[in-house]
């Protein structure tokens, strides 16, 4: 009888070691890359100082994965990919091959199983997001929805090397907790102070907390008819929703308050450029579910915009500081309007270079 495999213990801080499920090669030529190229959309091939090369296939798939998809991703990797796969932050799956012969047999299954192939180089990659309505405990919207929307609108713009320079967009389903910087950001905005619920607050909120988590100091205790609770100094509130999570009767969503914003220009990297914040286009879009057409006609203008006036290998942000914010409002048609001036005076010069508050 077979000894029972140890299984990995679960790491609660870091990293996992990657290394137990790493492709032999990888595992082999660990930092000891020479060069790579990109065949075509979708392949990544990297040659090793040993000489050794490897051919990544990249394909999209969703956010919220089933037990199904995941064992259909995994038996068409043991079949036709040597049994190694990883998945990127943008819910990209990556398999690994060692012969550039498994390459095109690799992309025809995945193709016909649904599993479009593309994201390298000068492409949109898969929208990095959050989780939304179906796990988020606090969301403002369904952030799968408006990235399933919106990928069906730039499906060419994965699949083909098209655009000036690598594209990466980014959602949130609220306005504090997930997101990130990207070229194109699609963030919640909260417009409206937070309604409470005063018959719930000394019951469900630790009201020091949610007073010490108020980055402007706009929440005070307070008793309201004789019970002890919260108010909130609407002078200095932000409509941030940082009060929320630790205290839900304090409720930040709603019809007429949760709206969408869009930013761009934003970069992690600091390849060509330095790493740069994005920046305020057009706020107040309706939340407007199942399909959410405001933002994507926002998106599909800044997109094409870029993909028709963008130099080669220019970023997004580099596009823009290099024609001017005031051509880059013309190309898209939005409106300049004095909301877009950061003149908060809470932080030492900008909201942006705030200790409390980043986005």
């Amino acid at each position: 009888m077979n000894a029972p495999v140890e299984m990995r213990r679960p790491i609660e801080s870091g990293v996992p070691d990657p290394f137990p499920y790493m492709h032999p090669l990888l595992k082999k030529n660990y930092g000891a890359w020479k060069w790579h190229d990109h065949p075509r959309v979708g392949v990544v091939h990297h040659v090793a100082k040993s000489g050794d090369e490897v051919w990544t296939v990249r394909a999209g798939t969703q956010r919220q994965m089933d037990v199904f998809t995941i064992r259909k991703l995994c038996d068409i990797g043991d079949e036709f990919a040597e049994g190694h796969v990883r998945f990127t932050t943008r819910s990209n799956i990556e398999f690994m091959l060692s012969s550039e012969a498994k390459v095109q047999p690799l992309i025809d299954k995945l193709s016909a199983e649904g599993f479009p192939v593309g994201a390298t180089a000068n492409s949109v990659s898969m929208i990095s997001h959050t989780q939304g309505w179906l796990h988020c405990d606090i969301p403002g919207t369904d952030a799968s929805g408006v990235v399933k929307n919106l990928m069906d609108m730039m499906h060419h713009e994965f699949t083909h090397h098209e655009m000036p320079s690598r594209v990466r967009i980014t959602t949130s389903c609220c306005q504090i907790n997930c997101g990130g910087q990207g070229d194109i950001s699609i963030n919640v905005q909260y417009t409206k102070p937070p309604k409470i619920n005063h018959d719930l607050v000394s019951k469900v909120c630790e009201r020091p907390a949610v007073v010490a988590r108020c980055p402007v100091a706009a929440i005070r205790p307070a008793m309201v008819d004789g019970k002890p609770s919260l108010e909130v100094d609407e002078t200095k509130c932000v409509c941030c929703g940082a009060c929320y999570p630790p205290c839900p009767p304090m409720q930040i969503n709603g019809a007429d308050s949760t709206k969408f914003a869009v930013w761009v220009g934003g970069k992690h990297s600091n390849a060509r450029s330095k790493p740069t914040f994005h920046k305020l286009v057009v706020a107040n879009l309706p939340n407007n579910p199942p399909h959410w057409p405001e933002v994507e006609e926002v998106v599909r203008k800044i997109l094409y915009a870029y993909k028709e006036n963008g130099r080669p290998w220019e970023r997004m942000g580099e596009w823009i500081e290099r024609i001017g914010w005031p051509r880059f409002f013309e190309m898209t048609g939005f409106a300049f309007t004095k909301h877009h001036l950061d003149t908060w005076t809470g932080a030492r010069k900008t909201m942006n270079m705030s200790a409390h508050i980043h986005f």
